[in-house]
């Protein structure tokens, strides 16, 4: 495990040890990555994001499957990493059943699986499952976001499989992602941690996310796009 400064960072480090020349990372049309990491994934790293289209930021098997047609053809970028959400930009979950289906099909042509969890303790909160369920249904590298849930700054990039990460502390210092004082980020890690903190902050996120969706719907013209996400706590 390593800290960085934010998320995008904190992804361009865990998919710099994932990929090589020629490779893609296979993500949804509405993901981070893709959409507002301002191309520095695809710079950082030298692999190419290829966006499915997806009306909830959730990727299929079949999609998957279909994306590694072309594994072998050296005129094709080669699919090396399925990259997911939890939760996605528009506010969908993933279950545990939904990540380990996604992660066998991408484990069984090869593939590496990531997750952009910059906000899974809002997921963690909303399902309201332990995190080690979601995070161990074939997920290989997780970014665990700390900025979107209270922390002044500071991600952590966690290689589920440490044989993974032997070239993680050059690809950290390469992405400019090495803070200097990397105790203070540790230490908004450890108090949110500690006793639960994380999740009572993510759920009182969540609360609010509905108050705020009752309310405005309440507003004569106003809409909202789709409901909020239940908000229960883990156990």
């Amino acid at each position: 495990m390593l800290f960085a400064f934010g998320g995008t960072g904190a992804n361009v480090t865990a998919l710099h040890t994932l990929v090589g020349p020629g490779d893609a990372v296979l993500c949804t049309e509405w993901a981070h990555i893709h959409v507002d990491e301002c191309g520095a994934p695809e710079r950082l790293t030298g692999a190419k994001l290829v966006p499915l289209p997806s009306a909830d930021g959730r990727l299929t098997p079949d999609q998957v499957e279909e994306a590694c047609g072309a594994l072998g053809d050296q005129h094709h970028v080669q699919p090396a990493v399925v990259s997911l959400t939890q939760a996605t930009e528009v506010g969908a979950v993933w279950t545990a059943d939904q990540i380990a289906a996604v992660a066998e099909a991408a484990h069984r042509r090869g593939l590496r699986v990531h997750v952009d969890g910059a906000r899974l303790a809002n997921a963690v909160a909303a399902l309201g499952r332990p995190v080690r369920e979601l995070t161990e249904a074939g997920v290989d590298v997780l970014t665990f976001g700390g900025t979107k849930n209270g922390m002044v700054f500071g991600e952590a990039v966690v290689w589920l499989d440490p044989a993974l990460a032997t070239r993680a502390r050059f690809a950290r210092k390469q992405a400019g992602q090495l803070p200097s004082k990397t105790r203070f980020v540790a230490a908004q890690f450890e108090a949110a941690l500690a006793d639960g903190l994380w999740l009572r902050a993510a759920t009182h996120a969540n609360a609010m996310a509905a108050l705020l969706a009752e309310r405005a719907a309440a507003v004569p013209g106003v809409t909202p796009s789709r409901p909020p996400r239940p908000t229960r706590s883990s156990p």
